[in-house]
């Protein structure tokens, strides 16, 4: 796990080592034990290789390749053409032989990697049977040799998390990937002195004069909807990312017009003939043996605990793959004195899998003492101020030396967790003319306190109709479009798609929304949330959900499997895990999953929450109706809503425009 980042610049430029030393330093806590540095020059490439503070001894005095012989620091001047920069988190192997930039033996390809290739071994073993030979026992080398070997094709035979650089010394072309998921993050920017890639926004925007200007678009998408991180663009305009299961190609010396290149999908027209019990076991299977690769590290691992069943199987997973559990410790946020604590859950999960529990508990004084810290690091707004709770735990893990986290981001997307993919499971009956068998799956929702028949019902609709009619069904059950404290003309005057319609013909609507939130809306985002999180700590966290193996499987059975006649959510994973999974976890109706009691934070924090919607700040946005926003504010102090999402996101998104000095003329 590390931090990477680099600078193409078309006619070589001395600007290049500033400029790659303020972005990888802005890395630092991706990676602090280590950092390396590489520049290729022009005419017959040249290469020059440094070290920094950071980098151990033994690195410099090593025999590699790849080894750096003095420390950069920042002021030399190559007239480079393209410069690598990385800091290293030691997982895999701790020694020298892991330092990068790496090479391969004759300096031909050069990679700069951030992430974890959990099948290295077994990879390693398929390369040395083709007669490659290996100096370290890293991931990495690894990693790049299969590149060399098998080209696009290495990425379809990697399990793991990942984003990474190669550059192709001889034919000057450079190649930028990111894993199946997005759980890596890897950004990029065209601005008027090249090309720049680093794995946070961070590191770009200490590049000089990059325009700050927001994309409208974005903006309107996170606000209204919370939606982030999703597809290329991001909240500035100059920023894009390379989307979840892509890769890019530059060459060197051409003007740069990225297209991204899409190197797997799910296949969602496969159809599973298993039975529910032979389903069942072969997921459990999987499962374990995506635990069992996941748990493969030289430092000490742990795992968040909510108390769920996505958290608590990943716990007892690992007691099912492990004898010896004596160093493995879980960690727990706790809404002490709240009706959205799992304390109960968390502490059943940690005694059936005798596990030290670790617990955080937070007040609204202390979200408002990090909040400036938590946006910093967070680089874009996020959804809720669960986020903070996700923070704190990824603190006191770092506190007990824990340098590894396990996580169960994904479970929800791709088993239905969600309370609004009931929607999705009776438009399914529906479109299939099964509407009796709707209809009592409709009446089998009564027993959950927290869903309410007649927003199913209308949720429902939304597929149905189309976007004029959706939005007014939205509308009646707080989703419409164009909320009184948005200005709706100021969003129509600069092209903003505002319309709401989930209208669809398929035939199997849920499995057609499971993938979207896995794909295209919701996952990306929490995992960026994660992803900032932990590695604000210098942790790295690790999602065993998110495998090609265990997704295509799941994403090829009946839909009855993911979310049964009951109205069960995650009733084959649910299956899966009997046996292993404390039966109290597993028959669970609750959904709350490291949730915060936002409404009591925010109600404590009244005076700041006004203080920022009517700041200057608030007033510049034009987009904002601030009166109506401030008579929103009100109702939701006076209401019985226990989530503020929209004033949360607004208010977020205030601090942030100020905290990156964003520019509102558009």
């Amino acid at each position: 796990m590390c931090g990477i980042a680099g600078i193409v610049s078309f006619q070589g430029s001395a600007r290049v080592s500033a400029c790659i030393r303020s972005m990888t330093d802005a890395l630092r806590h991706r990676g602090p034990d280590d950092e390396g540095y590489v520049f290729f020059g022009p005419g017959n490439r040249r290469v020059h290789i440094y070290g920094g503070q950071d980098t151990p001894r033994e690195v410099y005095d090593s025999r590699l390749n790849y080894a750096p012989t003095e420390v950069f620091v920042g002021q030399e001047h190559h007239h480079a053409f393209l410069a690598f920069g990385h800091r290293r988190l030691s997982i895999i192997d701790l020694t020298a032989t892991g330092h990068q930039p790496m090479c391969t033996p004759d300096r031909r390809y050069w990679i700069i990697y951030n992430g974890e290739i959990y099948n290295f071994l077994e990879l390693r073993v398929e390369l040395e049977k083709q007669g490659y030979q290996f100096e370290s026992n890293s991931d990495t080398e690894v990693l790049l040799n299969a590149y060399v070997h098998w080209g696009v094709r290495a990425f379809t035979r990697l399990i793991g998390m990942f984003a990474f650089a190669v550059y192709d010394n001889e034919k000057g072309q450079l190649l930028l990937a990111r894993d199946f998921f997005g759980i890596k993050p890897l950004y990029y920017t065209v601005w008027s002195q090249g090309f720049a890639f680093a794995s946070e926004i961070k590191a770009l925007l200490t590049l000089p004069h990059l325009n700050r200007t927001l994309n409208a678009q974005r903006v309107y998408e996170y606000l209204r909807f919370g939606l982030v991180d999703h597809g290329e663009e991001c909240l500035l305009r100059e920023i894009r990312q390379i989307p979840a299961a892509h890769f890019v190609t530059v060459a060197l010396e051409k003007e740069v017009h990225p297209q991204p290149v899409r190197y797997w999908r799910i296949g969602l027209d496969a159809e599973s003939s298993l039975s529910e019990a032979d389903a069942a076991l072969e997921i459990r299977d999987v499962f374990l043996e995506s635990i069992r690769l996941h748990l493969r590290s030289d430092v000490p691992v742990g795992a968040a605990l909510s108390g769920g069943i996505d958290s608590s199987s990943i716990v007892m997973g690992v007691r099912a793959v492990q004898e010896n559990l004596t160093n493995f410790d879980t960690f727990s946020f706790i809404a002490e004195g709240s009706d959205v604590s799992e304390e109960r859950w968390a502490d059943l999960t940690s005694r059936e899998a005798n596990v030290k529990i670790h617990k955080v508990k937070l007040t609204a004084d202390e979200l408002l003492a990090d909040l400036d810290k938590l946006i910093d690091i967070q680089d874009e707004p996020f959804g809720s101020t669960s986020i903070y709770a996700q923070y704190r735990v990824m603190g006191l893990a770092k506190e007990r030396g824990v340098k590894v986290m396990l996580d169960g981001q994904g479970a929800d997307e791709m088993l239905g967790g969600y309370r609004f993919f009931f929607a999705a499971r009776l438009a399914s009956l529906i479109r299939q003319a099964r509407c009796l068998k709707g209809f009592r799956f409709l009446l089998q929702l009564r027993r959950y306190e927290d869903v309410r028949l007649l927003d199913i019902v209308m949720k429902t609709g939304i597929f149905f109709l189309p976007s004029h009619l959706g939005g007014y069904f939205g509308k009646l059950i707080g989703l419409g479009p164009n909320p009184a404290w948005l200005r709706k003309r100021w969003f129509r005057d600069r092209d903003v798609k505002t319309e709401f319609s989930e209208k669809t013909k398929v035939r199997e609507v849920l499995r057609e929304q499971l993938y979207r939130s896995l794909m295209d809306e919701l996952l990306i985002g929490l995992l960026r949330y994660e992803d900032r999180n932990s590695m604000a700590f210098s942790i790295e966290s690790r999602v065993p959900f998110l495998t090609p193996e265990l997704a295509g499987l799941l994403y090829s059975l009946p839909e009855e499997y993911i979310i049964n006649a009951h109205g069960t959510t995650k009733a084959i994973f649910r299956r899966a895990m009997k046996g292993i999974v404390p039966s109290e976890i597993l028959e669970r109706k609750d959904k709350i999953g490291f949730a915060t009691p936002e409404k009591d934070w925010l109600r404590h924090s009244h005076h700041w929450v006004e203080s920022v919607l009517g700041s200057d700040t608030a007033k510049k946005a034009h987009f904002f109706n601030v009166p109506a926003l401030e008579r929103e504010w009100k109702s939701f102090l006076g209401s019985h809503n226990t989530r503020g999402f929209s004033i949360w996101r607004c208010i977020n998104f205030v601090r942030w425009a100020e905290n990156r000095n964003v520019s509102f003329e558009l």
